[in-house]
């Protein structure tokens, strides 16, 4: 038993899961694990915590038989009704067709519960082949359900943060070797937690990520309320019944990665309103009026220079890109200015981007899109810090990335706060870590507004002005004597940009001239 009375740790269900994903290790590529693990684990714990239920309704009425007749007759008895045939004990019985089972047992949770679970298992397929073949054959679901057999997962056997987190660690070693596209379901543990301390979330809160991935930002800010007003319950961190929970609202576009955010939510306990759609296009979270509905407080990282068509921004019925078109090849301030509009007065966000968005097209002659919004942002006093991370930190790039703040409140009228915190980091592989001490070094210069030799600075509008609106801390802030270089991708991006003014103003040209007859 650990100390909170529980029976797994985290760092055993940790091993268990990843243990899992050995047990199906062939011939798909372990990003894919995922799809297969997952769900399972998901299907693991509604199971066992039914069964739970089923023995506390047993000890109610005196009777287990008139238990089962009970919660049969009314599955609002118990959190989420589990059909007998998926049910673990049934499944562990499964001795063929094992694949055809699984998948026919997943989507019958789904569908006895449809009003929780719409959307969120439908996709799930155990018997799904390529080329004429299995992609998991039977033997391998078989030693996957062995495994998992292993450890019970009911109330009494883990809390749902713990399970949580063990959760989120299988998607980190997901997202370690799925390319260029982990990032976008997957933040890094610590950088989520960072936002949340920055963000402070209070009861009663709503917390808005409009590219949601698997859900690990808005969880990190439910965390970070049971920490700070939480109390300690039948082994676990409960908010006192007198405090309204956190109201958690995403958007994710992803099918496959929409399911991973409703599964991740609810098996930490959390009901979060998790809708599937393009943000940008097409967000969900609208008013009664068709305007943008608004938050409390926003946290996401975005993809980082998302191609977006520039017709998305000039052809938009929310006015949320006012301060200026962002250039096609990087969608960075176009996702800012759709969360700042998404912002009540009063509110905070914070957004993690390329280091470039702080910093591109200043100090360069003639205008540039990026830098232009920056120069509005500023002006108006709505950036309230930037802290620049370690490199090396993210699943899908080495570049080291930036947490903005931005605030329609600010506590430090005309000051932003700026952090280089690149140096904080214990080395990794294959990442480095961000870890609680440098989480709490960071939140502190925030918190106390400090400005710290080496470390961070505070700057007014005025200064920012003067520097051409280049929020970059390491230009500020210096460390180990370095002069600050622009990264590749920020001269491709910057490239790019130029790219698009020139074919634009050729097409202006052309047109001129056809207007005079000289074409």
């Amino acid at each position: 038993m650990t100390a909170t009375g529980k029976t797994l740790d985290y760092s055993t269900l940790g091993n268990w899961l990843w243990e899992a994903a050995c047990a199906i290790r062939g011939p798909i590529d372990a990003p894919r694990y995922k799809n297969y693990i997952l769900p399972l684990v998901f299907i693991k714990r509604l199971s066992d915590v039914f069964d739970d239920e089923m023995a506390r309704v047993a000890r109610d009425l005196g009777d287990a038989q008139a238990a089962v007749e009970v919660v049969e007759s009314d599955h609002n008895m118990v959190r989420f009704y589990v059909p007998p045939e998926a049910r673990w004990a049934s499944i562990r019985r499964q001795a063929t067709d094992l694949g055809e089972y699984l998948t026919d047992a997943v989507r019958a949770v789904g569908r006895a519960n449809a009003d929780k679970l719409a959307g969120v298992l439908e996709r799930v397929d155990y018997n799904e082949t390529a080329a004429g073949q299995r992609i998991i054959d039977d033997a391998r679901l078989a030693s996957l359900v062995q495994v998992l057999s292993r450890q019970r997962l009911g109330l009494e056997d883990v809390e749902p943060d713990i399970l949580g987190r063990a959760y989120e660690y299988l998607l980190g070693k997901f997202a370690e070797g799925s390319g260029q596209s982990a990032g976008e379901f997957y933040t890094p543990r610590a950088v989520g937690v960072l936002m949340a301390h920055i963000l402070a979330p209070e009861p009663g809160m709503s917390v808005y990520d409009p590219c949601c991935g698997s859900g690990g930002l808005l969880i990190k800010c439910h965390l970070r309320l049971l920490e700070t007003h939480g109390v300690r319950r039948n082994g676990g961190t409960a908010l006192p019944s007198q405090l309204a929970k956190l109201r958690l609202c995403g958007q994710e576009v992803q099918p496959d990665t929409y399911s991973l955010a409703r599964m991740n939510t609810l098996i930490h306990d959390l009901q979060a309103d998790i809708r599937l759609g393009d943000t940008m296009a097409r967000p969900a979270f609208l008013r009664d009026d068709g305007g943008l509905r608004a938050f409390d407080l926003v946290t996401a990282n975005p993809m980082w220079n998302q191609t977006i068509p520039v017709s998305t921004y000039e052809n938009d019925p929310f006015n949320r890109f006012g301060d200026g078109i962002p250039p096609a090849s990087s969608a960075d301030w176009g996702w800012v200015q759709h969360m700042y509009t998404s912002l009540r007065d009063g509110g905070r966000m914070a957004v993690v981007l390329d280091t470039g968005a702080v910093s591109r097209g200043s100090g360069n002659q003639g205008r540039n899109r990026e830098r232009d919004i920056r120069k509005a942002y500023v002006e108006a006093d709505r950036v309230e810090a930037v802290i620049l991370l370690p490199e090396n930190l993210f699943v899908n790039t080495t570049a080291p990335g930036i947490v903005m703040v931005l605030n329609k409140r600010k506590r430090h009228p005309g000051e932003i706060l700026l952090v280089n915190a690149s140096q904080l980091f214990v080395k990794g592989r294959p990442k480095n870590e961000l870890q609680d001490e440098h989480i709490a070094q960071v939140h502190a210069l925030y918190a106390e507004w400090r400005a710290e030799e080496g470390l961070s600075a505070v700057i007014t509008t005025e200064e920012a002005a003067r520097n051409d609106y280049n929020l970059s801390p390491s230009r500020y802030v210096a460390q180990n004597g370095g002069e600050e270089a622009m990264p590749l991708e920020d001269a491709v991006v910057l490239w790019q940009e130029a790219e698009e003014e020139r074919a634009a103003a050729d097409e202006a040209l052309l047109k001129v001239l056809r207007e005079l007859g000289l074409d």
